[in-house]
């Protein structure tokens, strides 16, 4: 055995806490149900059918609604995953838009972040999406779909193979145009982010505040100073013209997890103080979102 010298281990620990403040490091073991983050197997509370009450001559560009960013990362470690609930558990708690990222190799879409490869295909995320729909066809989906760890640049024909085999093409919104609540109900909208011709929208014309390098932990009022900016932005903004604020934020020395505790608490204070007015936010893309924040988010509309 290795000798540890006298006052090793007491320095260890100091140089562990200025890693922890600095955000260098960051603990992964906590498991947090909180109004905000959460980090739990399943949401506090569902709300799966609450588009039900939205006219149907709303613009979906003036509804505002939570969404998840790296939807199905559940694995790989504490610098991959960015969700802990299942695709099935997000959708029933009231998240409506989806970030899902897919890795092209011969015709084969298998979902990634990164490296690290989520045990599913892009035909599992088509199937959720449609077991939902079906049992709650007044709701309505959006997906952001990409490539990831692979750079084929050529998805457009195996997305369309997987959606013959694991969707209905008539379940697709098949436009450019921004859809009204009524036209959008029990449609999956792709927010098409890959070439080719048209399955749905164009994601590259949307209003987008995706600033998700967060170095370190020392960096996190810069992200909150840009999604507070973005957010104050789709209150006056064109209301034909649907914004998307990603909350999420990560970096090799600013986990994902750690990221999201300290921006989703400043989110829901931020929400809190807009609370009973008739406002539009947008999509508000969050890791590891919790039911409260979902719910406030939700009763903008």
């Amino acid at each position: 055995m290795t000798d540890v010298k006298p006052g090793s281990a007491e320095m260890y620990q100091t140089l562990l806490q200025l890693l922890l403040i600095a955000g260098v490091v960051c603990p992964t073991d906590s498991v947090i149900q909180g109004p905000a983050y959460d980090d739990t197997p399943h949401p506090e509370f569902l709300n799966p059918s609450w588009m039900s009450g939205i006219p149907d001559s709303s613009p979906l560009s003036e509804v505002t609604m939570p969404g998840t960013h790296n939807t199905m990362a559940l694995f790989g470690g504490a610098l991959a995953e960015c969700q802990s609930w299942s695709l099935a558990s997000q959708l029933r708690a009231g998240v409506r838009f989806l970030d899902v990222r897919v890795r092209h190799v011969k015709g084969n879409l298998t979902l990634h972040h990164g490296v690290s490869y989520q045990r599913a295909h892009f035909g599992h995320a088509l199937q959720g999406v449609v077991d939902f729909l079906d049992e709650y066809p007044n709701e309505t989906v959006l997906m952001r779909l990409r490539e990831e760890f692979s750079e084929t640049y050529d998805i457009y024909g195996a997305v369309v193979s997987y959606i013959h085999r694991y969707a209905r093409w008539d379940m697709l919104w098949h436009s450019r145009l921004m859809p009204t609540m009524g036209q959008a109900r029990g449609k999956l909208i792709m927010l098409q982010d890959f070439p080719g011709p048209d399955l749905g929208m164009r994601y590259g014309s949307l209003d987008i505040a995706d600033d998700w390098k967060v170095s370190s932990l020392l960096q996190v009022p810069k992200k909150w100073q840009s999604v507070y900016k973005h957010l104050e932005l789709a209150l006056v903004g064109n209301k034909a013209q649907m914004f998307l604020t990603f909350t999420s934020g990560a970096g090799v020395f600013a986990y994902p997890s750690a990221v999201a505790q300290r921006i989703n608490a400043q989110l829901y204070d931020y929400l809190t103080g807009k609370t009973g007015k008739d406002q539009r936010f947008g999509v508000i893309i969050m890791d590891f979102p919790a039911a409260p924040v979902i719910q406030m988010i939700i009763d903008f509309n």
